[in-house]
């Protein structure tokens, strides 16, 4: 079926669409709810010979074991033993260590070995922590703090969790604000928000589904996908409802409402498919990038873009034309005039008005080139989660529990695995050995913190050290899981950013039948994209924005953020430039010239790309509350590049280059003929 059959299936079925959606939601939510959401495992994220390393530790049974540690300062004896006392009889705890001294004798370290793997360690840190938290309430004369993977891992998906809670906060009231000075009407202004939000409610379930295929990352999954939802979930429902209105008031109110929809869906319609199948198209490269937390990511928005376009064909037109006139609203006159006289440089200087535009992307994507990556870690989360601000007493306690090599020897006999071993060891290394020694796991304590180029060279040492033989060797720990992870990403990067340009050239050539549409588009999304490359090595790579956005500067930008905006901006900006190309289209195609077409088209859907550009940064900029410096940059590159989309691009570049280019812009396609004119069922136009 076509998008306009579609819709006029719902348009005159209104209660069966409306409640066909309902029913798809609450069906998708809670039978995602009902199977759990299948999170990954530790072998899911091992990469290169860091994730050797750990294979093989796991192969001979000497894996790291998951611990928590408790820091008691001053050392009080008693205390430790509360706490020895209080959690040793608990599910999920192995062991508990008797209490070291730190060198300086000021304080106690009690070591708590989880039972299981990490995930395990998760499942059941909660009760330690509680225990911990009423022996410190019990000793306010003692400073006690817990640090450990599983309750970091805790404190900050608590932390995102509440930044979630507040960019919500923001956001949702926000885009209501805009949609009703859009529509002047309040209940026009909650069908988009009303849509996106169950169609995130959907997805959410569906997600959990698809996790059974595409193991759940964890982390800020979720939050992308909350994103991308409400950005394309009202954008779209806003196209189709502003064309809606839009063919009401060019009949002075004669059309119908269900022939209203209907032209909607022909046109509007189509282009929402198009733009969704884009976007879509665009998030399946990060399946390339052979990473569990993209694949999460993909599956995520891929999902939530799916439901929101399945949203605005199928259960959008019936609530259209159910509610009928109560959608009308107070009507507005197009801002004809003021984006006549923005577009009239374009279109009559066509080569001036280029270079301009593109001095303007230049300047920013300029400082791109030297972005430096990096790999979140302890040393660069938010020291507002009281765990990780543990982490820091502790290593200053004792300095031995921080970064570490694990160096992992496998040895044809256990004699050659020890020999390797005495040829690595430094007197603050501890060796655990497989139970027939053949695989030895050495900690290899280094005074530095994971990330910094000291770290790094001496693990480029370690690596470069002669193999004897009969042995392997495989490095693995926090600074080696870094660099691995940045050139992993390096390695796969030029796949997935070859096929987003091939399909977003075929996406835009096939829908517009043309390859000069295409390959246009190609570039002016690539602009876009670097543009917001280079502002964020400007913000983010400095320190003078840290004040102001809240954030300490980590002198890099993490490895997974470029590859994640390129993918997801590619699909975005698709989904304004086809809206904005097909209505450039349709005025061609009722005879206008392309020069002239330009000006008509970007006119006339002005209003309504400028509203859906300022709901998609208002969603973007609530992320940069989120006290996560990852979460910020990709809120900051977000919004700058659709401000870029709708600014830049679409005032200077596009009507320039398609100006320029003229009858050419279809080639090799011909100029589209006009759609016949629908009628409604008394016959009236």
């Amino acid at each position: 079926m076509t998008v306009r059959r579609i819709a006029r299936w719902s348009a005159t079925h209104p209660w069966q669409a409306i409640v066909g959606w309902l029913a798809f939601v609450a069906i998708a939510f809670t039978a995602g709810t009902l199977t759990g959401t299948n999170q990954a495992q530790g072998p899911d994220f091992w990469i290169g010979e860091a994730g050797r390393a750990e294979a093989t530790a796991a192969e001979g049974g000497v894996s790291r074991p998951p611990v928590e540690n408790v820091l008691i300062t001053p050392a009080a004896a008693p205390v430790a033993a509360e706490v020895a006392q209080r959690v040793r009889g608990l599910e999920g705890v192995a062991d508990v260590a008797a209490p070291e001294v730190s060198p300086d004798g000021r304080s106690l370290l009690v070591v708590i070995t989880m039972a299981g793997d990490d995930q395990q360690a998760g499942d059941h840190v909660e009760p330690v922590l509680e225990q911990t938290a009423a022996v410190a309430a019990a000793h306010p004369e003692v400073r006690l703090v817990q640090t450990g993977d599983a309750s970091v891992e805790r404190g900050l998906s608590a932390q995102l969790g509440q930044g979630v809670l507040v960019t919500k906060a923001i956001t949702l009231p926000v885009t209501l604000l805009i949609l009703f000075l859009v529509f002047g009407s309040l209940l026009a202004a909650g069908i988009p928000l009303l849509l996106a939000l169950t169609a995130i409610l959907g997805s959410v379930g569906l997600y959990g589904l698809a996790s059974a295929f595409f193991p759940d990352a964890g982390g800020a999954v979720t939050s992308i996908l909350l994103m991308m939802g409400m950005a394309v979930g009202v954008d779209y429902s806003l196209f189709a409802l502003k064309r809606v209105r839009e063919e009401r008031e060019r009949s002075n109110g004669e059309l119908s409402h269900v022939a209203a929809v209907e032209i909607a869906a022909a046109t509007s319609g189509r282009a929402i498919v198009v733009s969704g199948a884009a976007v879509i198209v665009s998030l399946a490269g990060l399946y390339l990038a052979s990473d569990v937390i993209f694949s999460s990511i993909a599956t995520g928005t891929i999902i939530v873009v799916a439901v929101a376009v399945l949203s605005a064909v199928t259960v959008l037109p019936a609530l259209l034309a159910k509610l009928g006139p109560r959608i009308e609203g107070k009507r507005h006159a197009r801002p004809a005039k003021l984006w006549d006289r923005l577009l009239r440089p374009a279109v009559e200087h066509p080569v001036p008005t280029l270079l301009v535009g593109l001095l303007l992307i230049g300047a920013l994507a300029i400082p791109g080139l030297n972005m430096k990556l990096g790999v979140e870690g302890i040393n660069t989360f938010p020291r507002s989660v009281p765990e990780i601000a543990a982490y820091d007493e502790l290593v200053a306690a004792f300095p031995d529990r921080g970064a570490s090599h694990m160096v992992v020897i496998r040895g044809e006999t256990a004699e050659r695995a020890t020999e390797a071993v005495a040829g690595l060891r430094t007197p603050d290394s501890r060796v655990v050995s497989s139970v027939d020694g053949k695989i030895q796991r050495l900690e290899l304590p280094i005074p530095y913190s994971a990330g910094t180029p000291e770290a790094d060279g001496s693990l480029a040492q370690l690596r470069a050290q002669p193999v004897p033989p009969g042995v392997s060797i495989a490095v693995s720990g926090e600074p080696a899981r870094g660099v691995d992870y940045s050139t992993h990403q390096a390695e796969r990067l030029p796949w997935v950013v070859g096929f987003v340009l091939l399909a977003t050239f075929l996406m835009m050539a096939l829908a517009f039948r043309s390859l000069v549409i295409g390959a246009l588009g190609l570039v002016l999304n690539l602009l876009s994209v670097l543009a917001a490359w280079g502002a964020l090595v400007v913000v983010f790579q400095s320190t003078w924005a840290e004040g102001l956005l809240g954030f300490t500067s980590t002198g890099f930008i993490g490895s997974r953020t470029p590859l994640m905006l390129f993918a997801i901006l590619f699909g975005l900006s698709m989904d304004y430039q086809i809206f904005v190309v097909s209505r450039i289209r349709e005025a061609v195609a009722r005879g206008l010239p392309t020069r002239e077409a330009v000006v008509d088209g970007i006119t006339g859907s002005a209003r309504v790309v400028t509203s859906a550009a300022l709901v998609m940064v208002s969603v973007f900029v609530g992320f940069m509350f989120i006290d996560r410096i990852e979460m910020k940059q990709i809120g900051l590159g977000l919004a700058l590049a659709v401000l870029l989309d709708a600014v830049i691009v679409r005032i200077l570049l596009l009507p320039a280059a398609m100006s320029l280019l003229g009858r050419v812009s279809w080639w090799p396609g011909r100029i589209p003929a006009p759609a016949p004119a629908l009628r409604t069922p008394a016959g009236r136009v």
